[in-house]
């Protein structure tokens, strides 16, 4: 139980939970846990990676955990927290980007003990006519109940009626699979708790539901998120990944500690004293960046962006330098705000120019104070802030 209520949002029902934990070791049949994802995009960030923890967490102690990969409710589009019609995915885009899912998820999950499922087994055979029973199983008033719908509806904006058949779909993979509990992000209460409800319609022993918070990305405010630009993808590259969780703030630094970290509760308390008695709060934050860096690559991989990041702090060149071509197009030479875009360190001159003002340009490991700097054929090792970093072939 200390397991399972760890980072958790919420635990509902926790007294069916106890019950099921006590009946498992009992009779010593494991639950069955699933955790559906819709391959909605080809690639997944630590944000994503919370439940999986969980999930890894409950398959350690032997219950067999069920990755289901929503390829015929992605057809649909999930309206979680939508504020109009998602437009679906093609089956091509839902095939090419379920290829790389269970691929990334195996690196949090054990893949051998973890049960793989794609939820259009039983939705592509349920036809028109099952589905027309399955929906007779839920009532609209109960639908609009949903927070979004209601928002939708209240505010006068559409609302497909396809919609409404997510969260029974969703639902019905519970039904399918008998799951035991079922995980999800806070914003997927509603279908989780959809789950229960046909559970039961079906005459099962209705599931318990899991819900994890959504992780705070690297900005400290919003959710990670793509759109926002404030994520760790789990298949960057390891100083990228390093450096990107060394950028969070002290404080958040706990609560990563808490939904990606494999330590101990205990041992995160302790570290946490040691911090409060006077330790350098860095040298916490640089054991979670190896953590999460190693789960990904390898410890290796970890050491070596450990020392990236040092090179990087006292203005050395790191070992993965990328390598830019840029041609001068007949002239002489290059005025040194241009050539920065031109290399793809800056998206223009002029936000060239704020970081020259700022400071944070060297040229061969000298600062750049002069913005009518021009520079001819050659190469040169350049430096925009302390992690763009390229050796520019001018030609």
């Amino acid at each position: 139980m200390a397991v399972s209520l760890r980072g958790v949002e919420e635990l509902i029902p926790q007294e069916e939970w106890l019950k099921k934990l006590q009946k498992s070791e009992k009779t010593g049949i494991p639950l069955r846990i699933k955790l559906g994802l819709d391959p909605t995009a080809p690639d997944l960030h630590v944000g994503h990676t919370v439940v999986l923890n969980k999930m890894r967490q409950l398959q350690d102690l032997g219950h067999t955990v069920i990755f289901l990969i929503g390829d015929f409710t992605s057809m649909i589009g999930d309206p979680s927290g939508r504020n109009s019609t998602r437009p679906p995915l093609t089956r091509e885009q839902i095939e090419e980007n379920a290829k790389t899912y269970y691929k990334q998820a195996s690196l949090v999950l054990d893949a051998a003990k973890t049960e793989i499922r794609y939820n259009s087994e039983w939705s592509d055979p349920l036809g028109a006519r099952g589905m027309i029973e399955l929906s007779a199983k839920y009532t609209v008033a109960r639908m609009m109940e949903r927070d979004d719908f209601h928002k939708r509806f209240t505010t006068g904006q559409s609302i497909s009626v396809h919609e409404f058949l997510y969260p029974l779909m969703q639902g019905y993979d519970s039904v399918a699979l008998k799951s035991d509990l079922e995980l999800g992000g806070t914003d997927q209460k509603f279908n989780l708790l959809m789950g229960r409800h046909l559970q039961q319609e079906y005459g099962q022993e209705p599931q318990c539901i899991l819900t994890m918070p959504l992780l705070v990305g690297l900005d400290g405010v919003d959710k990670m998120s793509k759109s926002k630009n404030n994520y760790i993808g789990i298949t960057e590259a390891p100083n990228t990944m390093f450096a990107k969780v060394l950028s969070i703030s002290d404080t958040l630094m706990w609560n990563w500690y808490e939904l990606l970290s494999f330590k101990s509760l205990e041992d995160i308390a302790a570290l946490k004293r040691e911090i409060e008695a006077g330790r350098n709060p860095k040298e916490a934050k640089v054991m979670l960046a190896k953590e999460i860096t190693a789960r990904f690559h390898s410890a290796a991989a970890a050491d070596a962006a450990e020392q990236d990041f040092i090179n990087r702090s006292k203005g050395g060149v790191p070992d993965d330098i990328q390598e830019v071509s840029v041609s001068l197009g007949g002239a002489t030479e290059m005025g040194i705000g241009a050539l920065l875009k031109a290399a793809k360190l800056t998206e223009s001159t002029g936000e060239a120019n704020r970081h020259i003002d700022g400071g944070a340009v060297r040229v061969d490991g000298t600062v750049i104070s002069d913005k009518g700097l021009k520079l001819g054929a050659g190469t040169y090792v350049m430096q925009v802030g302390k992690r763009k970093f390229a050796k520019v072939n001018v030609r």
